[in-house]
């Protein structure tokens, strides 16, 4: 067999190695305590010892940045969508009031271009820079013949900690307690599927026309703004305050599927539309698509990107914390009890 037959077959293993090469420094960046070892392995040891848990409980989670990624393709953008992929993941991991400790992700094309994966992967590393996490790991799988073109997609995974007896759960959400609203960046990694089929219904229009609601912006730069890293804040305000009894990441399923996930039997959460500021984006997804609010609210964060459930009591002290870390933060509604439905947007 010839020396380059892979290579013909459409698989560049020097180009691989390249990619590995350029990456390392920014690998490096992301490294904190518990991380033992260096890149390249089979795998990965992390200490969680050493990276200050006595006895810790692990969260992990895994995910993707969706369709959003057609978009960067589309608009050749490429730095970001890395930092959506963390964001995902990480978020996740945030509800059980875990540290986010490290990070492994997957990257798969049908020919591997090291500029465009290189931008990937710095943005990767971008967001596990952001929220303290250690990228110790991952797989670039060039599949000639399985992605069509200059496609690619991606996967993360990321695994975190608590202590024990810090785990939230939603356990201890009761009648009465606030629903905190953080603010999103847009519409974050989910109803792209959505948002790709309004924009090709939208005749003269594309991803690098002026946003119609906003002509001083480009509406696929708009698009493609990453899911807001929410880790920082979110851990300063367990550690300050204490006070958190429930939290939700609004993803696939927006408001109306994520909220209710983290409710006791028997509790509903009232949401009032009306109190926080929806960014015009959403607003035009709504009338190109003549959505309901339901749909709207199924599909979409529709400007909120995560959610916080606090004693009426704790609501100011858990809002002066998030608030000084950088976050927008609204009161957007109250637990109370009802049997027969489990939110209800008022």
């Amino acid at each position: 067999m010839k020396h380059n037959a892979y290579k013909e077959a459409g698989v560049d293993i020097e180009a691989g190695n390249q990619l590995v090469d350029r990456i390392k420094p920014l690998i490096k960046q992301t490294h904190r305590a518990g991380v033992m070892g260096g890149f390249g392995g089979f795998g990965s040891f992390f200490d969680p010892k050493a990276a200050g848990f006595k006895d810790p409980i692990f969260v992990s989670g895994t995910d993707g940045v969706g369709t959003k990624l057609k978009i960067a393709l589309d608009i050749k953008i490429y730095d970001t969508v890395g930092i959506d992929l963390v964001a995902m993941c990480v978020n996740d991991l945030l509800v059980q009031g875990a540290e986010p400790l490290f990070f492994l992700d997957y990257f798969a094309c049908g020919a591997l271009d090291v500029d465009v994966a290189e931008a990937v992967i710095a943005g990767i590393a971008k967001g596990c820079e952001m929220s303290g996490c250690a990228l110790i790991g991952g797989e670039t799988a060039e599949m000639p013949g399985m992605y069509a073109g200059d496609d690619f997609d991606l996967a993360g995974f990321a695994v975190g900690a608590v202590e024990r007896e810090d785990a939230i759960t939603g356990a201890n959400i009761e009648d009465g307690d606030v629903i905190l609203g953080l603010a999103s960046n847009g519409v974050h990694s989910n109803g792209f599927s959505l948002v790709r089929k309004l924009v090709e219904n939208s005749q003269g229009f594309s991803y690098q026309s002026p946003a119609p609601y906003d002509t001083s912006i480009i509406f696929g730069e708009a698009l493609l703004v990453p899911t807001r890293l929410y880790v920082q804040p979110i851990l300063k305000a367990i550690q300050e305050t204490h006070a958190l009894q429930g939290m939700s990441h609004i993803t696939g399923g927006g408001l109306l599927e994520n909220i209710p996930r983290v409710l006791p039997k028997g509790l509903c959460a009232e949401i009032s539309m009306d109190t926080w500021d929806r960014p015009s984006l959403f607003t035009w997804l709504q009338e190109a698509g003549n959505l309901s609010q339901d749909d709207m609210a199924r599909t979409f964060n529709c400007g909120i990107g995560f959610v916080v459930i606090v004693r009426a009591e704790d609501k100011e002290q858990v809002s002066s914390v998030l608030e000084q870390e950088g976050e927008r933060v609204f009161e957007i509604g109250r637990i109370v009890k009802n049997e027969a439905q489990n939110i209800v947007l008022k």
